[in-house]
């Protein structure tokens, strides 16, 4: 079992930068695929960028083409966290952010722009509201 707590989200500018974070705790060292998802209200999920942090895909990072140059996925295993810098804020990027992760092989392809893997991911957490305004 793998509990997620994320934290950073807030509200900025259009523009401007926010840097969300996700500590992982539990049996993580299985962990083979971490992402970010969001969801805006009235929307449907949207797959935002992933890494993979084991096998021979380790360090591979994957982004939806809209948040593609803006966002950086990043891992620090250490401490067992994830990022997600985002820059160039836009007003469509408002939506609750989740963090997600899967213990084993997770095939994950583009559908629409965005991210969306074969099968869901195991563990996630709450999420954390990023509100981006004008």
């Amino acid at each position: 079992q793998v509990e997620l707590v994320e934290s950073g989200g807030g509200s900025a500018q259009a523009g401007g930068s926010l840097r969300l974070s996700c500590v992982a705790s539990g049996d993580t060292a299985s962990t083979y695929v971490m992402a970010w998802f969001r969801q805006a209200p009235g929307k449907e999920r949207e797959g935002v960028a992933a890494i993979y942090i084991g096998g021979r895909r380790s360090g591979r990072t994957l982004y939806a083409d809209p948040v593609k140059d803006r966002f950086t996925i990043s891992r620090d295993n250490a401490k067992n966290a994830l990022y997600l810098q985002m820059t160039s804020l836009k007003l469509e990027d408002t939506a609750m952010y989740y963090c997600a992760a899967h213990p084993a092989y997770l095939e994950i392809h583009y559908a629409d722009s965005w991210l969306q893997s074969g099968t869901d991911f195991a563990y996630w957490g709450h999420g954390t509201q990023v509100t981006v305004s004008s």
